[in-house]
């Protein structure tokens, strides 16, 4: 992978990702069940849009959402914690050779990285009373292990007044296989676009 080391949000950050399919955003590409999604078109097209236009696609900042910012050091050092381990923090990692990447919350030792998520209390429950890791991240977490190449991700799950979830997930090389093809599929109709578009 090439690693783009820097601030997560600031405007070098931005850039590494524009017209990027990434992470967190791979299930607009691909189901949990590994069969295109229906938003990918739709997705492909701001992909498109923000190449074309220079400027990354306006997000709405929920209240969860800047919780969740807020929350995450702590989260990240109770999972050091627990797990007896130091997790390096990282920027953008990119694809080897490809224009797509993931923003990892934190890499451990040499095989593995985490997934921080800081829900809302009733959705951190259900977690807690699941006690398996949430399919809904699927695509992001599997994205991360093809990204980086690497064994495990621990997803975890923190709220400052509840038991902390903390899941491992391995590798699922038949998964990522499909997700590799639906995401490098949705680059190349990026770029061949944009350089189509640009001669309109």
């Amino acid at each position: 992978m090439r690693l783009i080391n820097c601030q997560q949000g600031s405007d070098e950050w931005l850039a590494a990702r524009l017209g990027c399919p990434s992470g967190s955003q791979f299930d607009k590409l691909i189901t949990s069940t590994g069969a295109p999604s229906a938003s990918r078109d739709t997705y492909i097209n701001q992909l498109i849009a923000e190449k074309l236009t220079g400027e990354a696609t306006y997000v709405k900042v929920t209240e969860w959402m800047e919780r969740g910012t807020t929350l995450e050091p702590k989260a990240r050092s109770y999972y050091e914690m627990a797990s007896d381990c130091r997790v390096e923090e990282v920027g953008f990692c990119k694809h080897e050779t490809h224009e797509c990447g993931v923003s990892p919350d934190g890499l451990v030792g040499l095989d593995g990285g985490i997934e921080i998520k800081c829900p809302a209390p009733q959705t951190h429950v259900k977690y807690l009373r699941d006690g398996k890791f949430p399919t809904a991240y699927k695509q992001q977490v599997q994205g991360c292990l093809w990204i980086t190449g690497r064994e495990w991700w621990d997803f975890v799950s923190f709220h400052e007044d509840m038991p902390v979830l903390i899941v491992r997930v391995e590798r699922d090389d038949e998964y990522i296989e499909k997700l590799q093809a639906e995401v490098l599929s949705a680059v190349e109709t990026i770029e061949s676009e944009v350089t189509r578009l640009k001669e309109m």
